[in-house]
């Protein structure tokens, strides 16, 4: 009789007929973000390892970090917005301070790089064009999840390097913790890539779990000055502070991430093992193309109109927390001329209130940019996809279907700032003339990066991408350039340098101009380009 087979080697090669081909995919992936990645991993890295000096150029003596933490203790709204402080040495006010931002950052780089890979990859097709080769059924999301682990992995390893002089521990706590936190979310857009039928709801639906835990995460850190509250516990931001870098390592705390990474990266697998490639178990409703969506503009609203009502929500309770932070700063500031120094190379010369205001104006502002390209980029991926050609082959000529997609992305900056700018009213409890001019002229700036995007997109299409990369580096300069006391030739490179600092300064209609009509000559060289190029090509 012979002796039945082993079930051990069986499975064995049935695991690796299923993930055959994931080295070359992670390869071909880690070369399409040859770009992407070294950007978000730069711009992150960066602001950590910036903060130390900066820091300690703020709160040079022990006397001027008691004061602080005892500020912080007191302050509800400061420590909403950047968590509570545990404990006064450099390394321990560095994770303060930007720990949780750094974890939003790799967040967010987590959850493009997976989307991309997977459910951009099906919607346009190249997927099931990868699949008819010797590629297993599970290498496409374990590619993309790998991807995003090398991405948090370097993030990590930089940080770890960086701050090692303030302490070797807590500078790996810091690294993990962050690099924690992208896969949190890097294996969370791996289901909901699996529930949605396309790229930008999967994109949209794990941004607002990330806002979520935001809000999550401020809300009980805005209730107690432990981070011992049950709401941000609840959210993997809270779980950042908690590990305490630099102030008594809580290293069980990374077994959170561990564990929500596993459970939900093995969630990932099952749902992708019980559909089919391209679908999805949230299909898009179907709609007849006439009526309200009868039109190109209609339909490009149709497309972007959650993209745009998610950012005017997030706008306007942004602004609504910066409103309520305004005196809370001005006190928290103090006497400390560093810091005033840097609210003023931010806000402007006025009071120190409204310099505040003017800095956390001129802040949303930068962030409304990525707003403008990702809508831009709307067009991008409509030619990408083969959705494009469709429209264009009817009535509607390639200028009146790319104004369509503009509209919405210009327009939506002006009604997210205009919304941000009532929420600081709101907040704050003032007058909404001043401030809602002050975010108006923002609009400025953040239309000439739309610009640069448009430009990009109709020249050299395969290289819109790079407006991520324009994106980013004027974020750079406006979050950081300041704190880091760069010379002013710098800070001139970003079109928000040269816009007045409003509220509190002096209007100057000038430099507003001078934008706005290189704004517009931008994107006349875009649409001209579009006009002269084949359509995907």
């Amino acid at each position: 009789m012979t002796a039945a087979a082993s079930p051990v080697p069986a499975a064995r090669a049935d695991r690796s007929r299923r993930l055959a081909g994931t080295g070359t995919l992670l390869r071909f992936a880690l070369r399409r973000d040859r770009v992407m990645i070294p950007v978000w991993v730069a711009v992150n890295a960066l602001m950590v390892l910036s903060m130390p000096n900066t820091i300690k150029g703020l709160y040079a003596t022990p006397a001027e970090r008691a004061d602080l933490m005892h500020q912080m203790a007191t302050n509800p709204s400061l420590r909403a917005m950047v968590g509570p402080v545990f404990g006064d040495s450099l390394g321990a006010l560095t994770a303060w301070r930007v720990g949780v931002y750094a974890g939003a950052l790799a967040a967010v780089m987590s959850l493009l790089v997976v989307v991309r890979h997977t459910r951009d990859e099906e919607e346009s097709g190249r997927q099931e064009l990868v699949s008819s080769g010797m590629v297993g059924r599970r290498a496409p999301l374990t590619a993309a999840l790998l991807a995003a682990a090398v991405a948090n992995a370097v993030l990590a390893l930089l940080i770890t390097a960086g701050l090692a002089g303030q302490g070797a521990l807590g500078a790996l706590a810091l690294g993990l913790g962050v690099a924690g936190v992208g896969m949190v979310f890097a294996t969370m857009a791996a289901i909901v890539a699996q529930l949605t039928e396309s790229a930008r709801p999967a994109r949209g639906l794990t941004s607002a779990v990330l806002g979520a835990a935001f809000v999550l995460r401020a809300a009980g850190d805005s209730g107690t000055d432990d981070g011992a509250s049950v709401l941000t516990w609840l959210s993997p931001l809270g779980w950042l502070e908690n590990l305490r870098a630099f102030a008594g390592e809580r290293w069980w705390v990374l077994s959170l991430f561990a564990a929500a990474a596993v459970v939900q990266a093995s969630v990932a697998y099952e749902l992708a093992g019980r559909r089919d490639t391209g679908m999805s178990f949230l299909p898009a409703r179907p709609g007849p193309a006439r009526g309200r969506i009868g039109t190109a503009g209609a339909l490009a609203w149709r497309l972007q109109r959650g993209s745009v009502l998610g950012w005017s929500a997030g706008f306007f309770v942004a602004g609504v927390v910066y409103g309520g932070m305004a005196d809370g700063a001005a006190q928290l500031v103090g006497d400390n001329a560093k810091a005033r120094e840097i609210f003023q190379r931010m806000g402007g010369q006025a009071g120190l209130t409204d310099a505040f205001l003017a800095a956390m104006v001129g802040m949303l502002g930068l962030v409304a940019a990525l707003h403008v390209v990702s809508s831009v980029l709307r067009l991008s991926g409509e030619e990408s996809s083969g959705r494009a050609e469709p429209v264009l082959a009817g009535a509607v000529g390639r200028l009146r279907w790319a104004a369509g997609h503009l509209l919405i992305a210009f327009g939506g900056s002006v009604l997210i700032m205009l919304l941000a700018g009532l929420g600081i009213a709101v907040g704050h409890g003032r007058q909404a003339g001043p401030v809602l001019g002050a975010c108006l002229v923002q609009v400025a700036g953040v239309w000439v990066v739309g610009g640069i995007t448009v430009l990009l997109h109709g020249v050299l299409p395969r290289g819109a991408v790079a407006a991520w990369g324009v994106a980013g580096a004027v974020l750079l300069i406006g979050w950081i350039g300041p704190a880091l006391d760069v010379p002013q030739f710098v800070l001139d490179l970003s079109p928000f340098g040269h816009l007045p600092k409003l509220p509190g300064g002096r209007m100057e209609w000038g430099p507003v101009g001078v934008l706005l009509a290189l704004a517009a000559l931008l994107v006349a060289g875009g649409l001209a380009g579009l006009r002269r190029r084949d359509v995907g090509g």
